[in-house]
């Protein structure tokens, strides 16, 4: 931890613009190795010599900021000189947000955002002949308000680089120190270049750059020019129907760029703010709308550090599409936490979303440290009484809890150990999942079930998204005790599974499970809507799951072969289909291009997930202003189904971490071929199908034992590459 520092704050008001620090000092001897250690309340930015420390964006991140707070370290031997000046320039970031304003924001809360943009660094140097020096930001350090004259979160960033900082010395502050930690999570850095595809003049004239994809980012911008001009751009996702830059989607998110340049060749990138956007319009540029050039302009993909693992290939150029929406979509919203968007005044963790993709997550990347750190914030953030905020870090304290939300605290640490098999982490979390259990058990009026009295005003989210309610609402028709009642039973499943992973004494939950499904049966003998059967069939929560199963692909056909099922039902329908014996009606609603469907935005243009079926309808209109993004990730989750059950890779809960596979393929005679990849903790697993004549070829690699499931017939291979032949496709 930092030892000999002090928290530093500006000893005036700074206003909008952002504090900038500065110590100068001087290495007097030679030098063998130098250490930066650093935090802020606020996101910074360290230069060494006017240097960058780091390729960490946004440090140090969003965390639980009540409890926990990151300090990042840095080598930083090579940026050092004879003479030397460290600058730390804090911007607002998450700490000093104000999130949605429709939401009351609780006191805690209110005290980050009117604390002062601070920070805190210790320097050590350690010198050839084995003695140390130790810089530490103490009162002989100066400040001044820096050329970012504004930053924030959702409304942007504005810099004048003609401006010239007038440093004074800098005050000292009471900051926090019992909440500082080692970093936890993977660093948020710069991934990818891409230029533009296309500059457009809409019909409205206006000069719009297309980028080509949905992404998560910043804008670098070079140009030569004079002192005093400006470029000033704005962020879009979409075009409306006339071909014309649209981003009243972002509601009251800003997303000001506005860079005042200096003489000569220059080039700028913010620092302290990120974008979610495909098109920029170009407001303002030096030269006017002549002036833009493809070459002026790069965007910069922003988002955690995470080595693909995952990769999905088939004979549908659509469907290869949808999955690659899946992974820019993780791509984009995963930065510091599992963003629900990237793009509008909200950007938040929400437990529902992370709880869905999970499994997903951990396919397409490696996200283990990712997950541990956030898990590690929902520890922090879980209240004394098990109650889960529905979103971490909790930045809302809201007075109740929502089935499927709340169940992240289960449902993530165990997909996270059946990815990785990591047993401490699971352990990490054991308590946290018991406690929502308890939380559950506390609150309801009927015993055995989730039927909660919630506060006056207050809603559970419900199925939300479903599309078995009135057109233009958010919450599905499955009833809220169903859904509660159901997620209840397969949190105390997994407290169970958890339990008995390590070793622990799970008598208590496995009599509690048996009085919760007892209960269930009792209370809920008919399903109403998809989603309700979905449960009811994959968690097993009725005396007769293929039942269920019928009656919901009854209910699939009478809708004309398309789902109903919003957030809750739609990660696990085609799941609870193909388990029992509907695979080719599976099939059916993943290959659908009409809308609702995964394709149908696909069809529309779409380069990553939307957070509605029909975010842009076929006439060209929009959803809605409200809540309608298009980077929205959770119903990607759907690409794993097409790992785990069209291709068949699966872990085995015995042997997590892909210790033992089963390798269980389902084709479809509507593609000629597929293949998945999962470059697992050990070693790579893969397994494809094509038509061969009347034939399917099977190609089948596994770096462990695996049950291998091929027309029906089950075999146990040992590690290698092995080929099979099954019967005729389906027509």
């Amino acid at each position: 931890m930092i030892l000999q520092a002090s928290w530093l704050c500006p000893a005036a008001d700074p206003g909008e613009a952002a504090p900038v620090y500065r110590k100068k000092f001087a290495v007097e001897k030679p030098l063998a190795s130098a250490t930066l250690r650093v935090t802020a309340l606020g996101v910074y930015e360290a230069q060494l010599n006017g240097k960058r420390v780091g390729d960490f964006f946004m440090a140090p991140g969003f965390t639980a900021y009540r409890t926990r707070l990151q300090v990042q370290q840095y080598d930083v031997t090579a940026l050092l000189e004879k003479d030397n000046e460290l600058t730390v320039t804090v911007g607002r970031g998450w700490y000093h947000s104000r999130f949605l304003k429709i939401w009351e924001i609780p006191q805690w809360r209110t005290d980050l955002m009117n604390s002062p943009l601070s920070a805190i660094a210790e320097l050590r140097l350690t010198f050839a002949d084995g003695t140390e020096q130790v810089i530490g930001t103490d009162a002989s350090w100066e400040w001044a308000e820096s050329s970012a004259r504004f930053t924030d979160i959702y409304n942007g960033e504005v810099y004048d680089a003609t401006y010239v900082p007038q440093f004074a010395p800098a005050a000292l502050y009471d900051g926090p120190t019992d909440t500082l930690t080692e970093q936890e999570g993977p660093e948020v850095r710069p991934q990818e270049r891409i230029a533009p595809a296309a500059i457009l003049r809409t019909p409205k004239g206006e000069t719009v750059l297309d980028f080509g994809q949905n992404l998560t980012g910043v804008i670098a911008v070079s140009v030569d020019t004079k002192a005093g001009d400006v470029v000033d751009l704005s962020f879009g996702e979409v075009l409306d129907a006339d071909g014309n830059f649209y981003n009243a989607n972002y509601r009251d998110a800003k997303c000001l760029y506005r860079y005042t340049c200096r003489d000569g060749a220059q080039t700028y990138m913010p620092q302290l703010t990120f974008y979610g956007f495909r098109y920029v319009r170009v407001n303002e540029f030096p030269g006017g709308a002549e002036g833009v050039k493809e070459n002026n302009f790069t965007s910069v993909v922003i988002h955690s550090e995470m080595k693909r693992t995952g990769w999905l290939q088939c004979s549908d150029p659509l469907l290869n599409r949808l999955f690659e929406n899946t992974v820019w979509g993780q791509k984009d919203n995963f930065l510091d936490i599992p963003t629900d968007c990237p793009q509008r005044d909200e950007r938040m963790g929400w437990t529902g979303d992370a709880q869905i993709f999970a499994r997903t997550a951990a396919l397409n990347f490696d996200v283990e440290r990712f997950f541990a750190k956030w898990m590690a914030d929902l520890r922090a953030d879980q209240w004394d009484n098990g109650l889960v905020p529905p979103v971490i870090p909790d930045v809302r304290e809201r007075s109740f809890a929502s089935p499927a939300w709340g169940d992240a605290a289960t449902v993530v640490p165990w997909e996270i150990y059946l990815a990785y098999g990591n047993r401490e982490l699971l352990e990490k979390q054991f308590a946290s999942m018991c406690k929502w259990v308890g939380y559950i058990t506390s609150v309801t009026t009927v015993p055995y079930l989730w039927i909660d009295v919630l506060p006056e005003g207050k809603r559970h989210y419900g199925d939300w998204l479903g599309l078995d309610a009135p057109y233009g609402t958010y919450k599905g028709a499955s009833r809220d005790g169903f859904l509660g009642s159901a997620f209840y039973a397969y949190s105390t499943e997994l407290v169970i599974k958890a339990g008995k992973a390590l070793g622990k004494d799970t008598a208590y939950y496995e009599d509690l499970y048996e009085r919760i499904l007892k209960a269930f049966r009792e209370r809920f003998p008919v399903c109403t809507t998809q989603t309700e059967c979905v449960l009811a069939a994959y968690f097993r929560l009725v005396q007769d799951p293929q039942k269920a199963a019928d009656q919901l692909a009854e209910m699939v056909r009478k809708a004309g072969v398309q789902l109903e099922t919003g957030f809750i039902g739609t990660p696990y329908l085609l799941h609870a289909l193909s388990d029992y014996g509907y695979g080719e009606l599976a099939w059916s609603l993943l290959l659908r291009r009409e809308y609702p469907s995964w394709l149908y935005s696909v069809t529309m243009g779409a380069t990553t997930i939307w957070e509605h079926w029909d975010g842009i309808r076929p006439d060209g209109k929009m959803w809605s202003t409200d809540m309608n993004s298009y980077n929205h990730y959770a119903y990607g989750s759907v690409a794993d189904w097409v790992y785990t059950k069209a291709a068949g890779i699966q872990t085995v809960e015995d042997h997590p971490g892909y210790e033992r596979v089963r390798i269980a393929p389902l084709p479809d005679g509507r593609l000629d071929w597929l293949k998945a990849t999962v470059n697992t903790r050990r070693g790579t697993v893969a397994s494809a199908w094509r038509r061969e004549g009347a034939m399917w070829r099977y190609e089948i690699t596994t770096p462990v034992e695996a049950e291998v499931v091929i027309g029906g017939i089950s075999r146990t291979v040992e590690p290698g590459s092995y080929l099979f032949f099954s019967a005729a496709p389906v027509k």
